[in-house]
């Protein structure tokens, strides 16, 4: 599994592309996909709320289990992906491209988001 060098990574696997104009993309991670098995449902925050880094903001539903969905920043949502709401295997099969979940317009990046070396050591044990 290789994690793309151009984003960051949070501890609770999600990712975060570089802000254009301030909006970032964030997904989950191709090791949270995986941990999760095939994604049924997806519940994502709203177009306009405000989401709080590290705080829960939707939800994903697998075969497996249901998990959280965390926000890596701080910031009012710009876009959700309604191709993963129409299609939720989207995660699964491609979690760095169609599968993104939404943008959001933030001010402040954490200081706490890993590079993807570091989120592949962290992954890693």
């Amino acid at each position: 599994m290789s994690n793309p060098q151009q984003l960051r990574y949070s501890k609770e696997h999600e990712w975060l592309s570089a802000a254009a104009d301030g909006v970032a993309t964030v997904g989950i991670t191709e090791h949270a996909a995986n941990a999760l098995g095939d994604v049924v449902f997806v519940q994502l925050p709203a177009v306009g709320d405000t989401v709080t880094a590290g705080e829960s903001c939707g939800e994903l539903e697998s075969t497996k289990s249901v998990s959280d969905l965390y926000s890596p920043v701080t910031g009012e949502i710009t876009e959700i992906n309604e191709d993963v709401v129409d299609d939720p295997s989207l995660v699964n099969s491609a979690p760095f491209d169609g599968g993104w979940l939404f943008k959001v317009r933030f001010a402040d990046e954490p200081a706490d988001l890993l590079s993807a070396d570091e989120y592949t050591a962290f992954t890693a044990g």
